[in-house]
């Protein structure tokens, strides 16, 4: 679960598992194997990094950071 912001500044927590695909054109627009999407403040690349962290706080199994 990762903590991400909607546009209007409302916090939400999302099931990181349900991540299906993150763009960036402009707005951070992420969609879910639901088919239903998401439109967040943080970056594609913040995203990705929550979801690193959230992974290797609860498995500790990732370790390549791949995004710098």
């Amino acid at each position: 679960m990762i903590v991400l912001t909607k546009l209007n500044d409302v916090p939400f927590v999302l099931n990181s598992d349900l991540i299906e695909m993150i763009e960036e054109n402009p707005d951070t627009t992420i969609k879910l194997t639901s088919k239903n999407f998401v439109i967040v403040k943080e970056s594609m690349v913040e995203v990705v990094q929550k979801v690193i962290d959230f992974r290797r706080a609860t498995n500790g199994l990732i370790t390549v950071n791949t995004l710098n």
